[in-house]
């Protein structure tokens, strides 16, 4: 069994639109209203992905989901041409395409049962995202439908939010030995709903049948969450023994180190000091929603937006972190801008799963190859741009239910995927 860390993109799908739907995403909502692309975006993606393959790393892909979302429509008392214009834009949304928000993961290695364990996530607390879990659930029970190495749980029931991996990080001296996992909750604030519930957290380790003196709660600061950090991934990440994290990531974050030092020896923890990279900076430049991956050739790289190199303190402070003797010694900016412009990076667009991809479905692996049929049905088929306005056009919804049956049938899933 080759036990490996396998990344799970999120293909954007052709209903990508700016309808600032995220509170708290402050990108969502500055560029609320502009014109999407989905098909440069969906591009994007495809060739973030190639970066990964590029670097050694075993690349897999979840589809798009199918859109707009009658049944939950249906649910409302309602149609895509009936329905007001906030609930017409969140059954369009192609907001799946971030994985890091389809599931929390706990590798084998960490379970009781020597199984791996997929927790759905609920996503309840943003409407448009809380219709999302059902088809997730569907793509993740056929990726991993091997039982005897895999457990897909269904979702925390409500009112705990549960919002996946992009509050969940795993430390270990390598990815196939047991590690700590770190389950980051959000208190609310005066302006924003919090988005992580402890009690979500606390549900998601018994169901993967966690080892608890192995297991760590922690909160999110305030601080981070009122300036835009939405989820923990915009202010953190960790691959294997090395967290890499801003100063104000954590509401007691003293008592965190020292825990995680108790439990991962080895641990080498990267703060960046807000007296160099303010939280406004690393928001806006995503900063740490960035894959912190383990290379061939040895040591990590940071795989994160381009839009870094943009804001000088930024790019100073990564000049200077990969000039040390340090455990990271690649940056490695990739074009995510069609996601960035709607809240989500590098991070945000995939979720990482250790495991032997010989357990795995192999219509959800990717190689080149198969990029190159996907990126050819996305060219043909993608629409090229949408306003807001148009997600009523029946011409429009059309083309996306098109651009989702070819892709679907190239893969050989519509039978496994149709709504």
């Amino acid at each position: 069994m080759t036990v490996r860390e396998i990344n799970f993109d999120g293909l954007i799908g052709p209903s990508h639109n700016y309808a600032g739907l995220s509170i708290g995403n402050l990108a969502s909502t500055k560029n609320a209203g502009e014109i999407s692309r989905p098909r440069d975006a969906a591009l994007q993606g495809v060739e973030k992905m190639r970066t990964n393959i590029g670097l050694g790393l075993t690349q897999g892909i979840f589809l798009p989901q199918w859109r707009p979302d009658a049944g939950w429509l249906s649910a409302l008392g309602t149609d895509i041409t009936n329905a007001d214009p906030h609930i017409r834009a969140a059954a369009m949304s192609a907001s799946s395409m971030w994985a890091a928000n389809a599931a929390t993961v706990s590798p084998a290695a960490d379970t009781v049962d020597g199984r791996t364990h997929l927790t759905v996530a609920n996503l309840v607390t943003m409407p448009h995202r809380s219709h999302e879990w059902p088809q997730t659930l569907k793509q993740l029970r056929v990726a991993f439908s091997d039982q005897n190495a895999f457990t897909v749980h269904s979702p925390i029931p409500p009112p705990f939010g549960d919002e996946g991996a992009a509050n969940h990080m795993r430390m270990c001296q390598s990815h196939d030995l047991p590690g700590v996992e770190i389950f980051v909750y959000g208190p609310a604030t005066a302006q924003f709903p919090a988005r992580q519930h402890l009690e979500a957290s606390k549900a998601v380790a018994r169901l993967h049948q966690l080892d608890p003196a192995q297991t760590l709660f922690v909160m999110q600061s305030e601080e981070a969450i009122a300036a835009g950090a939405f989820h923990n991934d915009v202010v953190a990440v960790a691959n294997e023994h090395v967290l890499f994290t801003h100063e104000l990531a954590f509401a007691r974050k003293d008592r965190f180190y020292t825990d995680l030092r108790e439990r991962l020896p080895s641990v080498q923890i990267i703060e960046v000091p807000a007296s160099a990279v303010s939280l406004a900076d690393a928001i806006r430049s995503y900063l740490f929603n960035a894959q912190l991956v383990t290379i061939a050739e040895g040591g990590m790289a940071l795989i994160l937006p381009s839009e870094a190199r943009d804001v000088p303190a930024v790019w100073n402070w990564l000049e200077g972190l990969v000039a040390g003797n340090g455990p990271i010694r690649q940056i490695i900016p990739v074009d995510v801008h069609q996601s960035m412009a709607n809240g989500g990076g590098p991070a945000c667009l995939r979720l990482r799963v250790v495991a032997d991809p010989a357990n795995v479905d192999p219509r959800f692996l990717v190689n080149e190859a198969k990029l190159d049929q996907i990126a050819a049905i996305i060219s043909q088929y993608w629409p090229e741009e949408i306003a807001p306005g148009d997600l009523a056009d029946t011409r429009l919804i059309a083309r996306i239910e098109q651009s989702w049956l070819t892709l679907v049938d190239h893969l050989q899933l519509s039978g496994d995927l149709m709504p």
